[in-house]
């Protein structure tokens, strides 16, 4: 396998002191609705809001001195945009950004005010892969993929490696789904630390790429999925993260739009803080009784908050006409 538990062990000393160690949270309501102890990893108060700031800083620390010299590049819709971004500012190296040009307007501002040139794209029309590579060989920069790249996925899966070391042992994981990045270092992590544990990765309905490979056992793919879960609007795994779900992921599950804007009102009101679409994945699947965790020990990822309020605003009454429901 293309990384292994000693990967996860050292990103988490190189990250020390410079990523932030997130708050594990619980709640005694949601312990009495599942009926489960339920632990919540709250990387929307990590670095820039989420846990991509873990793998692209571990990724950009370790490339050599000739490629911090020449620059990156990095594309994404969000998230990645802004680890790279600021992880790049901490380390000295120039970072160039391909976003679509409907990218939520706070990670697109966040992302140049860490500092980052970025070029915008028309995800309808145009190939953000094909567009980094164009840039990459034109002016040398190292590409810095949003997930499928052993350093990356290894940083993220610091994140769950210090949910277990705050917890202890658990009897399940969920973890959200995009490319696969942070589920499958969070599995690698989880299977080395608690042997036994089963990893639930956790994807939108209308974004099922992953879920389809995992049970097929071929990669699958989906072309521009319709969802708010705008960081999971990934085409498919990837050649390092597919095989790493497939050796250490125990299932996958699928959440509609209305169980996340269901869960983000839930998490927002109850537990009184801020995730992102995305991020409520792992938590959506546990809200809507997805899985039997009656009488387990369950941890949570959340993996980012970095929302735009306004544009949430119409969903959120949405969200509140669910819940009431």
């Amino acid at each position: 396998m293309s990384v292994a538990f000693h990967a996860v062990e050292a990103a988490a000393a190189l990250l020390a002191g410079h990523a932030h160690q997130t708050p594990v949270l619980t709640s005694q309501t949601v312990d009495a609705q599942t009926g489960a102890s339920v632990f919540f990893k709250c990387e929307n108060f990590q670095r820039m809001g989420a846990f991509k700031f873990r793998g692209a800083y571990h990724a950009l620390a370790r490339l050599p001195d000739e490629a911090r010299q020449r620059g990156v590049v990095a594309y994404s819709s969000g998230n990645h945009a802004q680890a790279v971004a600021l992880a790049g500012r901490m380390l000295g190296i120039a970072a160039t950004i391909v976003m679509p040009d409907d990218a939520p307007r706070v990670k697109l501002e966040a992302t140049r005010a860490y500092g980052a040139r970025i070029v915008t794209y028309d995800r309808n029309t145009q190939e953000r892969e094909a567009l980094a590579a164009e840039l990459a060989a034109r002016e040398r920069l190292t590409t810095i993929p949003p997930f499928d790249h052993p350093d990356v996925i290894a940083g993220q899966g610091t994140a769950a490696l210090e949910l277990l070391r705050a917890t202890g042992p658990l009897d399940y994981l969920l973890v959200p789904c995009g490319g696969g990045g942070l589920l499958s270092g969070s599995a690698i992590a989880a299977s080395g630390y608690t042997p036994g544990i089963k990893v639930i990765g956790v994807e939108p309905a209308a974004g099922d790429d992953v879920t389809r490979s995992f049970r097929s056992g071929t990669l699958q793919s989906v072309e521009n999925p319709q969802t708010i879960a705008d960081g999971a609007r990934t085409t498919s795994a990837g050649k390092y993260t597919f095989p790493l779900i497939q050796a250490y992921v125990h299932d996958m599950l699928t959440v509609t739009d209305e169980e996340l804007l269901r869960s983000m009102f839930f998490l927002m009101e109850r537990m009184k803080f801020v995730p992102e679409p995305t991020g409520v994945l792992g938590a959506a699947a546990l809200l809507s009784g997805k899985l039997d965790v009656r009488g387990k020990r369950v941890g949570v990822i959340i993996s980012g908050g970095n929302v735009d309020l306004f544009a949430l605003a119409p969903y959120l009454a949405r969200g509140r006409e669910t819940y009431a429901a």
